[in-house]
C-alpha cells in the first residue's frame, strides 16, 4: 500500500525479501522520523503493484515516481526490485489471480489485437523498467567507510586460486554486438524525428519503430548479433567443455537486456538439448515450447502430456545431459540448471561469486567445479577474462588489505544498452535494418540474416557532461586514481571520448586521469586495491552495474553493503540499496522455516544519507541530527556484530533491526544539540536497552517454523506485518 501526500522522504515498496526486512524496518524509520517532525511515504514500484496499475485502479507509482525524480524536490530511498522474467511476471499473474485481482493472462502467442494489446502492456512491465524511469542521474557508487573497515577487520571467506585452474572466459570471435557497433554523436543539422525500418530481400519496407527523436549532442549507436554466428560458438564451447573436463555455464542478464538476452538464452537452450528440440519438434510446437523460457518451463509444459509420452522425452533429455558437458548449477539439490529460467543467473551476480569461490562453480553432483563461463558478446567480457587471468596469476586477493574500488557511473535517462529495450529486433527475415533520420539521411544501416538480433541505443549529451564532472568532483574529493574505462577501439566508446577529453582539459585535470579499454583498467585496478590503494572506475551503464557487484563482492564479500547516491540532475537525490540478486533465497528460507538473513546495512547506509539530503536542501536541523544518528547507529551494528546470520538459530534481520533502533535511539538521547529530540528518545532508549533480552527471545520464539506471508510477490499486508513484527514489545515501544 503506498502512501498518498508528499512525504518528505519516499520508501520504495518492492519485491522478496528487501520487502519482508522492510515490513520489520520501516515502522521503525516512521515511528523514529515523525518524533523529529519527518514524514516518510511510501511508494508502490513492485512487480505486482506495476501489473495491478497497468490493468486496474491501482496508483501508477512508479510513472508519479518518474514525474518526482526530475524535480529538485526528490528524496527517494529505492530498494532493489524484481526486474521480471517472463517466467517470473507469470507466476506473479497467476498469484494475484489467486488472490481475486482482475489481471489478465500473458498471451504467449497473441493472436487477436485483444491480446497484442495485452501482451504490450506486459512486456512493457517486464525486465528493468523501474531503474530507467527513476535514474535521472549519473551513480556515485561506493562501501561507506564503516563497512570497509569492518570488511577489513572482519574478512570474508575467499576460495584458493590456482594457477592449473580450468576456468576461463570464453566470447565470440567476431559477428557479435562489439564487432559489429556502428556509433555517431548527432548534429545540429541531423536534430529531429527518426525512424527504425526493415528492408526485406524483395524491397518491401516494413516499420521497427517510429516516433523516435535525436537531439544535438545524443550518441547513437546500432549494432547486431549473428545468430548463425551465435549458435556455432555455443555448439562449440559445449564441445569443448565436455572435453576439458569442466562445467558449462551461461552469464547473461536477461533482466535488464530483456529483448536480446532471452534469445541468446533460448539459443543456448537450444543447442544444448539439441537432439531433443529436433526428435520432438511437432510435439513442441504442438505446446508452445518458447526455448528462450527455459528449461524449466519446458519441464512444466512437458508434464501435461500423456505419462508415456512425457517419460519418453524426459528420458531423452536426461540422455542428452549424460552426452553434455555437467552444467553449472543454481541448485544442485533441486537439480535446477543454469538453464532452467534466463532471470536465474545473472551475470554480474554469478561471475563474481565464482571469481571470489577461487573460479569454482556448484556441480550436478553438489560438488564444486572449474567452469568455461561462456560470455558470447565481447563488450564487456573482457573484464571477467582478464580478472579470472590475474588471479591465476597471482592468487586470490586478500579482504584485509586490499584498498576500494568506487564507481561514477554513465546511467542518467536510459543511458547505452539498458535503455536500448525498445528498440532491439529479432530480424523477421534476410535484410537491412537501417536507423533512419528526419532527412532522410540513413544514419546507421546492417545487412542481417533471419534470427540475427539488431539494436539501437542512445547516450544523450547533458547526462554525459554531468557524468565526467562527477568523476572530476569525486577525485578531487579523494585524490585516488581515477580511469575511464572506456576502449578507443569501441565505436560507442569512441564517441563519448570526445566529450570526455575536452571537459578534463578545460578543467585543467587531465592529467588526474587515465583513459583504458576495460581489459587493461581491470589489470590495473586490481594491482592497485592489491596495494592497499583505491581507485575510481567511471563507466558506463552496463560496467557501472558490473562493477559494482564484482569489486564489493571481493572485497567485502557481498554488494548489498554498497552507498549508491544517485545525483539527480534537477537537484533532488535518490538513494539506492544494495542488490537484490540473491533475494527469492531468503525468502524461500523465511517460508520454509522463519529465518531471513537479508542484511539492511544498504538500507541504513541509504537512510543516513537521505536524512542528510533532506537537511542540505531543507535546512531541516533534527534532519541533520538524525542523520548522524544513523550514522552511529550503523557503526553501532557493525561493531558490535548484529548483522543476521544465514542459518536458522542464528539472529536474523529483525533482530538486527531492534539493535539499529536501539543504537539510532541511544545516539539521539545522548546528543545535545536538540534538547527535545533526546528527551523524547532518553526512555525509549531506556526501555529498548531493558527489555533487550525479552526482544530477542520474542524473535527466536517463532523461528523453526514455516511463515505464511499471504503471497510471494503480493503479501496480505497483515501477514507480512505478523510474520515480521513478532516482538509484541518492540511494537509496543515503537508504536
Amino acid at each position: 500500500m503506498s502512501t498518498t501526500g508528499r512525504a518528505d522522504i519516499l520508501y520504495t515498496k518492492v519485491d522478496e525479501a528487501p520487502e519482508l526486512a522492510s515490513a520489520s524496518l520501516l515502522p521503525i524509520i516512521q515511528s523514529f522520523a515523525k518524533a523529529a517532525g519527518i514524514s516518510v511515504g511510501t511508494k508502490d514500484i513492485s512487480l505486482a503493484g506495476r501489473i495491478l496499475a497497468a490493468f486496474t485502479d491501482h496508483p501508477d507509482d512508479l510513472a508519479e515516481l518518474g514525474q518526482l525524480v526530475k524535480t529538485p524536490d526528490a528524496n527517494v530511498i529505492k530498494l532493489p526490485n524484481i526486474s521480471a522474467s517472463v517466467p517470473q511476471l507469470k507466476g506473479a499473474i497467476a498469484e494475484l489471480q489467486s488472490q481475486g485481482h482482475s489481471v489478465p493472462d500473458y498471451p504467449e502467442d497473441p493472436s487477436t489485437d485483444e491480446e497484442r494489446t495485452i501482451r504490450d502492456k506486459y512486456d512493457a512491465i517486464k525486465g528493468s523498467v523501474v531503474n530507467p524511469v527513476l535514474r535521472e542521474g549519473n551513480s556515485d557508487r561506493r562501501a561507506a567507510k564503516a563497512v570497509k573497515n569492518y570488511a577489513m577487520a572482519n574478512p570474508h571467506r575467499m576460495g584458493v586460486w590456482e594457477p592449473t585452474s580450468k576456468t576461463r572466459v570464453s566470447s565470440m570471435s567476431g559477428n557479435d554486438f562489439f564487432s559489429n557497433e556502428v556509433s555517431a554523436t548527432i548534429t545540429a543539422a541531423q536534430v529531429g524525428a527518426a525512424t527504425i525500418e526493415f528492408e526485406a530481400a524483395d524491397g518491401s519496407v516494413t516499420v521497427l519503430k517510429d516516433g523516435l527523436h535525436v537531439e544535438e549532442g545524443t550518441v547513437v549507436d546500432a549494432t547486431f548479433m549473428s545468430v548463425n554466428a551465435l549458435r556455432s560458438f555455443l555448439a562449440e564451447q559445449i564441445d569443448a567443455t565436455k572435453a576439458e573436463g569442466t562445467l558449462f555455464s551461461l552469464h547473461l542478464k536477461a533482466t535488464m537486456m530483456k529483448v536480446s538476452d532471452p534469445i541468446l538464452f533460448g539459443h543456448a537452450v537450444e543447442i544444448f538439448l539439441k537432439d531433443v528440440f529436433e526428435k520432438h519438434a511437432a510435439t513442441f510446437e504442438e505446446l508452445g515450447v518458447n526455448p528462450n523460457f527455459g528449461i524449466g518451463d519446458l519441464e512444466d509444459k512437458i508434464a501435461t502430456l500423456p505419462a508415456d509420452k512425457a517419460a519418453e522425452i524426459k528420458a531423452d533429455i536426461e540422455a542428452a545431459y549424460a552426452a553434455r558437458p555437467p552444467m553449472y548449477m543454481v541448485n544442485s539439490d533441486k537439480g535446477i540448471t543454469n538453464l532452467h529460467v534466463s532471470s536465474d543467473v545473472i551475470i554480474d551476480a554469478s561471475i563474481p561469486a565464482l571469481i571470489r569461490a577461487g573460479g569454482k562453480g556448484w556441480g550436478p553432483d553438489g560438488n564444486e567445479a572449474d567452469s568455461n563461463c561462456v560470455i558470447p558478446d565481447n563488450s564487456y567480457a573482457p573484464v571477467y577474462d582478464e580478472t579470472i587471468k590475474y588471479f591465476k596469476e597471482t592468487g586470490a586477493l586478500d579482504p584485509t588489505t586490499s584498498g576500494a574500488v568506487q564507481n561514477i557511473g554513465l546511467m542518467a535517462q536510459k543511458a547505452e544498452e539498458y535503455g536500448s529495450h525498445p528498440t532491439t529486433f529479432e530480424a523477421a527475415a534476410d535484410g537491412t535494418i537501417r536507423y533512419v533520420l528526419a532527412s532522410g539521411e540513413v544514419l546507421h544501416s546492417h545487412a542481417v540474416e533471419k534470427g540475427d538480433i539488431w539494436r539501437s541505443a542512445t547516450t544523450k549529451k547533458a547526462p554525459i557532461e554531468d557524468w565526467v564532472k562527477l568523476a572530476i568532483s569525486r577525485q578531487k574529493a579523494t585524490g585516488a586514481q581515477a580511469i575511464f574505462w572506456l576502449n578507443p577501439a569501441r565505436a560507442h566508446d569512441a564517441e563519448l571520448i570526445k566529450y570526455v577529453e575536452p571537459i578534463l582539459a578545460a578543467e585543467g585535470v587531465a592529467d588526474e586521469f587515465r583513459i583504458m579499454a576495460p581489459r587493461e583498467a581491470t589489470r590495473l585496478t586490481l594491482e592497485t586495491i592489491r596495494e592497499g590503494k583505491d581507485s575510481i572506475a567511471i563507466t558506463g551503464n552496463v560496467l557501472r552495474d558490473y562493477l559494482t557487484d564484482l569489486f564489493p563482492i571481493l572485497e567485502l564479500g557481498t554488494s548489498a553493503k554498497m552507498l549508491s547516491i544517485v545525483k539527480l540532475m534537477q537537484g533532488g537525490g535518490l538513494f539506492e540499496t544494495g542488490a537484490g540478486g540473491s533475494a527469492p533465497k531468503h525468502v524461500q528460507q523465511l517460508q520454509e522455516e522463519n529465518h531471513l538473513r537479508w542484511d539492511s546495512l544498504g538500507e541504513f547506509c541509504a537512510l543516513g544519507e537521505s536524512f542528510d539530503f533532506l537537511a542540505e536542501t531543507s535546512g531541516n536541523k533534527k534532519a541533520a541530527i538524525m542523520g548522524r544518528a544513523i550514522e552511529a547507529a550503523t557503526q553501532g551494528v557493525l561493531d558490535h556484530d548484529r548483522s543476521p546470520g544465514r542459518k536458522l538459530g542464528q539472529p536474523d534481520s529483525r533482530d538486527s533491526h531492534f539493535w539499529f533502533a536501539l543504537y539510532w535511539a541511544e545516539a539521539l538521547a545522548a546528543q545535545t544539540e536538540d534538547a527535545d529530540l533526546a528527551a523524547h528518545f532518553a526512555p525509549i532508549a531506556e526501555q529498548l536497552r531493558a527489555n533487550a533480552e525479552k526482544i530477542v527471545e520474542e524473535f527466536a520464539a517463532v523461528r523453526g517454523q514455516p511463515a505464511d506471508t499471504g503471497g510471494y510477490y503480493n503479501p496480505d499486508p497483515a501477514k507480512l506485518a505478523s510474520a515480521m513484527r513478532p516482538s509484541a514489545t518492540l511494537n509496543a515501544i515503537i508504536g
